[in-house]
């Protein structure tokens, strides 16, 4: 191992300007024999996931354009990751923000979003994600906020063209990629990536995934939406799947360019139960933390793998870390306390025996 001691060779003027530049990483214990398999870690953005991105280019193009005012307050209904980039964003900016989701996210979620002195408003998780989205278009239009339509913005995708689909490309120049796979949230990864992905290296393979028991876009039915581009209410594919920040309960507008233009090449369904048991094969045996969606797109690129020619290369995308998952079932089987092998070997010696 040659470990690097060389710094970036640059210093920071503000926790913003660390967002992007993550690494992929090559998969070495677990990856199938007859293809090569990296990750592309978003958790390595500082607020902890790719939705950091999309969170710095909402408000940054807002402020450009003016359609976001100095001191104004911003909005937006969030699964968790998205909410906890715009956190960090408007903490280092000094806007006021305000995040709607329902309780079936993990509380781990509210609290970091708290930390950064966001409030965070509670829906129903009954009234899925389109409850939540609706209730922070009635705030922003009760009170003259800034409401960030994460769903709908084109900045969304376009930071993921500026930057991810170039770091992708410069990190494979040169070397061979096959398959780029990842599920979606909101649609800008993918819709970003495709346009730049598509046009310089249309030899890569852009495999989409989602839940199989919430396979929207597979089912073919087209979403419902108003004039304005906005989803008019859940698909009716959708049932509650464990794959937070993964699909919500409509097909988002940013998401329907990859799908309108043909960016993608195929599609893989995941099931809750293999995303939960990828997640903790990369953290028990690569060493590698990503949360319930991580393990989705790398179960979806494992099946991808089985499929593909050998030498083949692919990359995944990790949406974020492990961390804010703790409440979650990605965590039931981890206990706080001892099990019968760690009290075993606290006794195997005499001394500082944890008490019963």
């Amino acid at each position: 191992m040659v470990y690097s001691t060389s710094g970036r060779g640059r210093v920071f003027d503000s926790v913003l300007t660390t967002v992007g530049d993550t690494p992929a990483i090559r998969i070495n214990r677990i990856a199938p024999d007859h293809v090569t398999l990296y990750v592309k870690a978003e958790a390595f953005n500082p607020g902890g996931s790719v939705k950091d991105r999309l969170a710095l280019n909402i408000i940054e193009a807002a402020e450009r354009d003016g359609r976001l005012k100095p001191g104004q307050t911003v909005v937006e209904a969030t699964s968790g990751n998205t909410g906890i980039g715009l956190a960090m964003v408007c903490a280092a900016k000094g806007y006021p923000l305000v995040i709607t989701m329902h309780d079936g996210f993990s509380v781990e979620r509210r609290r970091l979003m708290r930390f950064f002195g966001a409030k965070v408003v509670l829906t129903r998780k009954e009234d899925k994600g389109f409850g939540m989205y609706s209730k922070a278009k009635e705030l922003a239009e009760a009170n003259g906020w800034f409401l960030a339509h994460q769903f709908e913005t084109p900045d969304n995708a376009d930071i993921h063209e500026q930057t991810t689909a170039r770091e992708i490309l410069n990190d494979f120049d040169g070397h061979r990629l096959d398959y780029l796979v990842m599920g979606y949230g909101t649609g800008g990864t993918v819709s970003g990536v495709g346009r730049v992905i598509k046009a310089e290296r249309p030899d890569i393979k852009i495999i989409l995934s989602e839940p199989d028991n919430a396979a929207l876009v597979s089912s073919g039915t087209p979403q419902a939406r108003t004039e304005d581009g906005e989803a008019a209410g859940s698909h009716p594919s959708f049932t509650p799947h464990p794959i937070q920040g993964w699909t919500p309960d409509f097909i988002p507008l940013v998401l329907q360019e990859a799908l309108d233009k043909g960016y993608t090449d195929g599609m893989e369904l995941v099931s809750g139960a293999e995303s939960i048991a990828w997640s903790r094969r990369l953290a028990a045996e690569e060493g590698i933390l990503t949360g319930i969606s991580g393990g989705a797109s790398f179960a979806a690129a494992i099946k991808a793998a089985e499929k593909a020619p050998e030498g083949s290369v692919l990359l995944a995308m990790l949406a974020d870390t492990g961390e804010r998952y703790l409440s979650t079932p990605l965590f039931e089987e981890i206990a706080p306390d001892m099990n019968e092998a760690e009290r075993a070997l606290s006794e195997s010696t005499p001394g500082f025996v944890y008490p019963m």
